[in-house]
Order: C-alpha cells, then structure tokens, then sequence
C-alpha cells in the first residue's frame, strides 16, 4: 500500500517516548513489553481506530522497533495512522475473531516465538480494560519459556508530563468544551427533551471550533438532575428538564484523543441554601487546592488542602478528587496513574495535567463544578475560560 501518512506529532515525538519507554522498561528488567491498551498505542505509534473491541496490541521489543499486531482488516489502518514500515505491521486472519474454537493470542505467542523473543521476561498490561483472563492464559500457555510479568501502567507514567505539541491539543480541546458549556447555557430550560439537550451537546463536542473540529469523548455525557444528581455516573432519559432542579453536566471537549473534562452544575429556578452553601464550600476548597497544585508539591497535597477547607463546611467527600488527563480511549479519559487524594505522594512536575474532581453526591443532590489544569512551578494553568460557578436560570 502506497500512502503518505499525516502523523499528528512528529517522528522526533514519538522516538523520545519510545526511548523514555524502553528506559522503563530497561529500569523494570523487561526485555518485550506487550501492549494492549489503545492509549499507549496511540502514544507510542499513532494508530487510531475503532478497532479495540476485538484483540490488538503493540510488542515492544527493547531492541528493535514495535510491531503492531492486530485483525486484518485494521491493518491498512495502521498504515495510515503510524510511523511504522509495513514489515512491522503484522495482521492476524479473521477467523481468530470472536471464534470458540481459538484464541488471537496464539497468533501474538506465535510472532513472538518466530521473532526470537519467546524465552524472554514479557511485560504485559494485566490491570487493563482490554486485556482479558483469557488472553492472559492462552499468552503464557503457549509462551512456556517466557517470563511473563505485570507491567500494568508503565507505558501511562511516561505519558505523565505532556510536551508543548501535546499541550497544544489539550488547548484546543479546552476550547471545545467551553463552547459545549456556553451552548447547554444557551438553550437548556424547563420542559426541553434531556436528550435533544444532550443531541446538542454532542454536535457541539464534534463541530469544535471554527478551527478545529472535535473528536469523540471516552465517556459520554453525565447529565444527571435532581435525586439522580446524587449518583456519579448516570447519563441521560427523554425525560423533560424540570424547574426547580439542579443539573451537572460532567463532560469533556476531545481533540486528536487528548481530553479536557470540565464540569458544572445549572439550576433551573431559584437554588436552594444548600445549594449556595454547597458552592461556597467548593469555591473556597478549589482556591486552596489550586494554591497547592504546583511542581515540587505532591497529589496528597492538593486533596489535603481542599478536603480541609470542606470540613470546615462540615462536608465530607469520601471519594479521590482528581486524576491525570491527556490521550484516552473508551471507557475512561483519565491516565490511570496519579489520584488526588491523601496517600498519595507523587510528586507534582510542570507540564503534568489533571481534572480537579471536586463533585459532591450528597443524599438527593449532587454539585460539580471543576477545573483541568496543567502543573507548572508556580500557580497552575487554568485551561478553560468557562465562569467557575454554580449557573443559575431562572
């Protein structure tokens, strides 16, 4: 196949986290990393495609370039996404497919014997969405030589700290989700359709900007009002917005597979005190956190910082209250890595980025209003320019 492919970053990009990886690797004592999550596909490659429901992967050797391995009919999908020569793109038949009678991962065990590797120590993502029982067991049973073990997240910290080129994506898709905030103000209102809201919501995430369009999300929209604002995850019904209610729109604007999630809360009518109280808790504690979100800090003081300022509210979150964001795939936009919370003593370096999840889920309401941010050495960038505040319609 003859095409010219438009990489998204530059080979100098992707060479400098290939090397950071194989360093992990080198420091981890793995001699072959496998790779099955789409994330760390697309990081260390390029490739892009919605091609993660059935098997795939990327074999990183430590002395070689990677191999992507995957169905056949991805194959030219790889070609036009990553760096990679054709000789190292190796599809497997489609009989492999969702098949009773064999698994795909005696394929992968099968490259791995015919390139040498099949006696060395194999990393492998084992705490990974995509990466099954099965694959695991059929992997090591015909891979009896090999040395197979957890490498679950190593690729993901070397994503940690994010280069300008990357910034800039998240930037654009910053500006993505302030236009989706900007149109639910627009247009939400008593007895409109939650779905037709959502609709819209949705057509504003993928038109992006008059300059750059939109990408899909990993999470889709969590719209949840009134009593089922005080579970974390619901997203939508047909049913009508009603007045007098409290609605978080917990969402992100997604460009190129880098995520910005912003959320806030609308209230149709007037808000109750609880309410207001609520969002002077929120204000205060996001003030502080951010004071202390800075490089040389660490994640525990951030959550420390904020949790403190909510207890002199008298409330109590009892969940973590932010994770690292960059490129992500379904079902989940986080990085898996770092968590803003007590216990956790990472330590803050410029150029990381983080959802500041200050979500409150109390027993018949819930309050979202939060800020993505990047680290820097002194007071962090605020990525979005939407009002950090509890909206208001009546």
């Amino acid at each position: 196949m003859t095409h010219e492919t438009e990489l998204r970053f530059t080979r100098e990009d992707y060479a400098r986290r290939l090397a950071k990886t194989k360093t992990a690797m080198q420091a981890a004592g793995l001699d072959l990393l496998v790779i099955v999550d789409p994330s760390n596909m697309n990081w260390l490659t390029g490739y892009d495609g919605w091609s993660f429901y059935v098997h795939q992967g990327l074999l990183v050797p430590i002395d070689d370039d990677p191999i992507w391995w995957g169905r056949g009919m991805d194959a030219n999908g790889a070609r036009l996404t990553t760096w990679l020569p054709d000789d190292r793109i190796i599809p497997y038949v489609d009989h492999y497919v969702m098949s009773t009678e064999r698994h795909a991962m005696q394929d992968l065990a099968r490259i791995v014997r015919e390139q040498g590797w099949g006696s060395r120590r194999i990393g492998v993502e084992m705490e990974n969405y995509y990466y099954t029982a099965k694959a695991h067991a059929v992997l090591a049973a015909d891979l009896p030589d090999a040395r197979l073990h957890d490498a679950t997240a190593l690729v993901n910290w070397q994503r940690a700290v994010k280069s300008e080129a990357e910034l800039t994506c998240m930037r654009r898709a910053a500006a993505i989700v302030d236009a989706m905030h900007a149109r639910i103000r627009e247009i939400v209102e008593p007895g409109m359709r939650k779905n037709d809201l959502v609709a819209e919501i949705q057509r504003t995430a993928i038109a992006g900007t008059p300059d750059f369009g939109g990408d899909y999300a990993a999470i889709v929209p969590m719209v949840a009002s009134g009593v089922e604002a005080s579970a974390a995850h619901l997203t939508w019904t047909d049913k009508p917005m009603r007045a007098d209610e409290g609605t978080f729109y917990e969402i992100a604007g997604c460009y190129q597979r880098y995520h910005v999630p912003l959320c806030r809360t609308v209230y149709l009518g007037k808000p109750p005190q609880h309410f207001l109280d609520a969002e002077k808790a929120l204000q205060e504690g996001m003030a502080a956190g951010l004071e202390a979100a800075r490089a040389g800090n660490t994640c525990e003081d951030v959550a420390n910082a904020f949790f403190a300022v909510l207890r002199t509210h008298g409330i109590v979150k009892d969940s973590r209250t932010g994770y690292p964001i960059g490129v992500s795939y379904p079902p989940d936009w986080g990085e898996r890595t770092m968590s803003l919370r007590p216990g956790d003593r990472t330590e803050l370096e410029p150029n990381m980025t983080f959802h500041f999840m200050t979500g409150l889920w109390m027993d018949t309401w819930g309050l979202e209003i939060t800020e993505s941010l990047v680290i820097r050495d002194g007071a962090p960038e605020i990525l979005c320019n939407t009002p950090r505040e509890l909206v208001v319609k009546p």
